[in-house]
């Protein structure tokens, strides 16, 4: 018994070891493959567990609900949409861009049935009802990483319906959602005119990619007023990160430098960077705002690697989300020379913690916190729980360990 249970752990332990030793590649096929596993395409009864291939197979009077979170339409099925596409575009397989084409084509096939039935006590709420936010635009959750994803399909598959989709999110964006005065994105609720750092990911992941999709300067110039608004009036020059939230009614910002808002800011702006013109008169402050963010979140990364879910409080627990997206920032910014090359060992460190203790051999991804708002104490953040799997960071970890490939392959020329 002794021995088969050895022989047992051994086995383990040497799977887990395999899984830390492979290369990239192989790890990121690994989390790829794993998001495949998940049905993607279909609904289960509330009741009865019945699958349903689409809304035309619901007997009617049925609630249904996705049969997994990756189905849904919320901007961080956009997010793993976009880092599908570019995963395939870079591996040369068709099999992850047809997971985010089959994912919008899903949406619209389907959800004109859920738009037909939504309660109407729902329709304030409407994240809350399948595909809610595919024809509710109300804040820049509803389209913006979404809308983005879109925008990456419509290459593939060049529909009327997604064009026109792109065309609504667009006027949503630049017209409809609310601005402070000066053009900075705001939102309505919970707390009206307040300012979130993850708004400028909401809105600069899909203005970046109008302008690239249109040829239209205009969106790369509301992009670029947006992240440099923003950092504006949410950077802390004292402790070199940024602040949550600000609330402009207070003339204040929150309490807390959340990790994964702090990445939204460094993501999008090295998105910008990598789709607009190289002459962009606001080209060379970007890079500046950028180096300087890299800097200052660099100063909080832990021995082990990682960064914490509030950057400035190594009490909190060590958040593989905002990690993932500062080694993919660092990692972007080296692979198109916009800074130092002395940086690249602190990408280097953030990856191989993640590598090593939070892509599990089976590709799922830990220690990711879930969705979060703003709050006014730091215990709310403290206490976010992680998921499992949680697909706020899937798209994410796919995102850096492309860049992490062509950083690698970079440094072997």
């Amino acid at each position: 018994m002794k021995k088969t249970l050895l022989t047992l752990c051994a086995t383990v332990f040497a799977g887990m070891a395999f899984a830390q030793n492979d290369s990239d590649e192989a790890i990121l096929r690994r989390v790829a493959d794993n998001i495949l596993k998940q049905p993607v395409t279909q609904f289960v009864g509330v009741k009865d567990g019945k699958t349903y291939n689409s809304t035309a197979e619901i007997p009617e009077g049925t609630v249904v609900g996705f049969a997994t979170p990756l189905s849904e339409w919320h901007y961080s099925n956009g997010v793993i949409n976009m880092a599908m596409v570019e995963l395939g575009e870079l591996l040369k397989e068709p099999k992850y861009i047809d997971y985010a084409k089959n994912h919008i084509a899903f949406g619209f096939a389907n959800y004109e049935y859920f738009k037909k039935r939504i309660p109407e006590d729902l329709k304030e709420k409407h994240w809350r009802w399948p595909f809610g936010q595919l024809w509710h635009f109300k804040e820049l959750d509803d389209c913006g990483s979404m809308g983005a994803s879109v925008i990456d399909v419509y290459k593939y598959a060049p529909k009327p319906e997604y064009k026109t989709y792109i065309e609504t999110a667009a006027n949503h964006i630049t017209k409809g959602q609310e601005r402070l005065p000066d053009g900075t994105l705001c939102r309505k609720t919970p707390r009206k005119m307040t300012v979130w750092a993850d708004d400028v990911y909401m809105s600069v992941s899909f203005l970046s990619r109008m302008g690239k999709f249109t040829g239209d300067v205009k969106y790369f110039d509301d992009a670029a007023k947006q992240i440099l608004q923003i950092s504006d009036l949410l950077w802390d020059p004292t402790k070199q990160i940024y602040y949550h939230c600000y609330y402009t009614d207070l003339k204040r910002n929150g309490v807390a430098y959340w990790g994964r808002a702090n990445g939204w800011i460094a993501v999008s702006t090295a998105q910008l960077l990598d789709l607009m013109p190289a002459n962009h008169p606001k080209r060379a402050q970007l890079i500046k705002y950028l180096e300087r963010q890299i800097v200052g979140f660099s100063r909080y990364q832990d021995a082990n690697g990682m960064w914490h879910q509030l950057l400035d409080k190594p009490d909190s627990y060590a958040e593989s989300s905002a990690t993932a997206m500062f080694v993919y920032t660092i990692a972007k910014a080296l692979n198109n020379n916009w800074i130092d090359p002395t940086y690249k060992s602190i990408a280097i460190a953030g990856w191989n913690a993640l590598k090593k203790n939070q892509i599990t051999a089976d590709g799922k991804f830990s220690n990711v916190c879930v969705g979060t708002g703003i709050s006014d104490d730091q215990v709310f953040y403290y206490t976010r729980p992680v998921g499992d799997n949680e697909k706020h960071g899937l798209g994410l970890v796919l995102h850096t360990g492309v860049e992490m490939m062509k950083l690698s392959k970079k440094t072997k020329k």
